[in-house]
């Protein structure tokens, strides 16, 4: 699978995920916090291939886009530190909910800037075997990613 399309089939994932959170009601602990616990999985895998494969073949193909890379490891850095604080919040906590919305905001800008102004970049630099190759090296990576958001790289900046 082409790098790029990996990436972006796990942004709807997530995306899916957080429209479930939010039709979920008030008062539905157990369902946000299962929904909480899939996204932070999801998101910690993600932003692992993506600082450990995708950034860095990104920045050696497609040179301008180092500060657009160099930006989205920042969002990464806002994004697993709240993570981490949801992966042991009470769903019932009054802050549960407000969290969790502002890491939807957070992910969902960094997507729409990911997607639109820099991917099709990329993806014009490295070209369809380049992407290809870096697809599957980050399926593969997608299995070794830990478990806790501040074990990836950014978390630690």
């Amino acid at each position: 699978m082409d790098g790029i399309v990996l990436l972006k089939e796990d942004h709807k994932t997530v995306e899916k995920l957080f429209k479930q959170f939010e039709k979920a009601g008030d008062g539905a602990h157990v369902t946000k916090r299962k929904i909480a616990d899939q996204v932070i999985e999801e998101l910690t895998a993600h932003t692992w291939i993506e600082e450990k494969i995708f950034y860095p073949a990104a920045r050696e193909a497609a040179p301008t886009t180092k500060d657009h890379v160099l930006e989205s490891i920042e969002e990464h850095h806002v994004v697993l530190w709240m993570l981490s604080e949801l992966k042991d919040l009470d769903p019932a906590d009054e802050r549960f909910d407000a969290k969790m919305t502002v890491l939807m905001e957070n992910v969902r800008h960094h997507v729409e800037e990911e997607e639109k102004e820099w991917f099709p970049e990329v993806r014009k630099a490295m070209g369809r075997n380049r992407l290809t190759e870096l697809g599957e090296q980050m399926e593969a990576a997608k299995n070794a990613a830990p478990g806790d958001p501040l074990a990836v790289p950014s978390a630690d900046h």
